[in-house]
């Protein structure tokens, strides 16, 4: 497998060398996120984070993905009195809560998109999405690790989630609320060896009090699924990839928390997790 590895990861770094723009981070900040040194991500990479960034590593029982979450919506936001104080609670507490997942998958485009789970995410332990629903049957264990700058500020919410079945890593995230052209959105960092994906999400709060997270550059210019890589040279270059994704977090009529993720390719949606949130 890792000759096979090597060469699709060879591939993928190749055509954003070749497709992808030159990253100035003067004019894009929120594209700048860490990327991992390691061909292993894990539930570890935290560490060098911290300490290439001379970060502050703090834990706590009831750590949660932001300090605030009204600060991933604008303030004058009309909607902002009704937001469901249990979805603000999970992002704010979001270690004390447990999460049973399934997932959907719907070909065609699942099949190159399993194809990289298996042959990448699975080795690096990184985007290693559940291909089968029995790998989560067991449920997903879940951990929020805060980075602290000098002056004591949450610079990074560093989300680990995998699998009570199999103890793999499914997610090992960063996330962080940003401000993009004066307007708020919530940017989640994957480390990737050699670069990162970034995705950026607007928060919208709905009628019911519920929120979506959603990253379509249709609807929302500034949101998109990047992928990022660095060179030999130290050259940064990303491509945006029309990966759509609504991230919806609401509580049902029977009062439990639940979420339904939607992955799309375009207009072709290609897998849905769903979750059940619980104390």
């Amino acid at each position: 497998m890792q000759p096979f590895r090597s060469f699709i990861q060879g591939i993928i770094h190749f055509w954003i060398n070749l497709a992808g723009k030159k990253v100035d981070y003067n004019v894009q900040p929120h594209l700048k996120g860490p990327a991992a040194e390691d061909q292993q991500i894990g539930d570890q990479f935290y560490r060098k984070i911290a300490k290439n960034e001379d970060l502050g590593i703090q834990t706590a029982e009831d750590a949660g993905l932001m300090k605030n979450f009204k600060d991933a919506f604008d303030a004058n936001n009309p909607h902002l009195p009704i937001l469901d104080p249990a979805v603000a609670e999970f992002y704010e507490k979001t270690s004390l809560f447990k999460l049973e997942v399934w997932a959907k998958w719907k070909a065609p485009v699942s099949w190159f998109a399993k194809l990289i789970i298996k042959t990448l995410s699975s080795e690096i332990m990184q985007l290693n999405i559940p291909l089968d629903p029995m790998d989560t049957s067991y449920g997903m264990s879940s951990s929020v690790i805060h980075l602290i700058d000098s002056e004591g500020n949450l610079k990074y919410a560093c989300w680990n989630r995998s699998s009570n079945k199999t103890s793999e890593v499914v997610y090992a995230g960063l996330y962080s609320p940003v401000t993009i052209k004066n307007e708020p959105y919530v940017r989640v960092v994957f480390p990737l060896p050699m670069g990162n994906v970034t995705v950026i999400l607007k928060g919208v709060i709905q009628e019911d009090g519920s929120i979506k997270l959603i990253s379509n550059q249709n609807k929302y210019p500034q949101t998109g699924y990047f992928r990022i890589h660095k060179n030999k040279n130290g050259r940064v270059k990303a491509r945006k990839i029309p990966i759509h994704e609504v991230i919806h977090v609401f509580r049902a009529k029977d009062g439990q928390l639940r979420t339904d993720h939607t992955f799309s390719f375009r207009s072709l949606q290609f897998l849905q997790l769903h979750y059940k949130i619980y104390r």
